[in-house]
């Protein structure tokens, strides 16, 4: 497979949870240092978000970075060398988020990382952190939210962003919490 067969492929991949894998933390571990070696003096933090930074979440087995800028300047600035350092995205998808940019990777036509990059301690941040961190704390919310991302997982499998808007409403709740 060539590599944008890997990317087409990756881009059409279903949505398919699988459970929680104790190598994801370490997958973040690594892709945060790479970007952090690269990018010292542009990210102001590296966060793990997402389904696979809670222990015992179902997951997509995707590992959702959220990088930290100053400004969405900066995020811009930071479009062309993520492209370079082997991320992959859509200008057209991009230009429809006001509040972050959104980066790929994938290896054999399967998505590895995403990579959220956002203002450091905005709202999308913190918003962010917040539902990750109260999840972590509840285990009775987990299992909620864990029956959730199970039922639209398998009623939108061919449709990544009706689950993505699917889960927002049980997100608001939680950070509204």
């Amino acid at each position: 497979m060539n590599d944008a067969q890997s990317l087409q492929q990756a881009i059409d991949e279903p949505v398919q949870l699988v459970e929680y894998d104790s190598t994801w933390p370490a997958r973040y571990a690594a892709e945060r240092d790479r970007l952090l070696q690269r990018f010292h003096a542009e990210l102001l933090d590296v966060q793990h978000i997402g389904s696979t930074a809670m222990p015992g979440m179902p997951a997509k087995p995707i590992i959702d970075v959220m990088a930290g800028v100053a400004s969405m300047a900066m995020a811009d600035a930071l479009f062309e060398p993520m492209l370079d350092y082997g991320y992959v995205t859509s200008i057209e998808f991009n230009a429809g988020l006001s509040d972050r940019r959104w980066f790929m990777r994938h290896a054999n036509g399967r998505r590895t990382h995403h990579l959220h990059v956002v203002v450091h301690n905005g709202e999308l941040w913190r918003q962010r952190l917040a539902f990750r961190d109260a999840l972590s704390r509840d285990p009775a919310l987990a299992a909620r939210y864990a029956d959730l991302k199970r039922e639209l997982a398998s009623r939108h499998q061919a449709d990544r962003e009706a689950y993505t808007q699917a889960k927002g409403e049980f997100v608001r709740f939680v950070i509204a919490q």
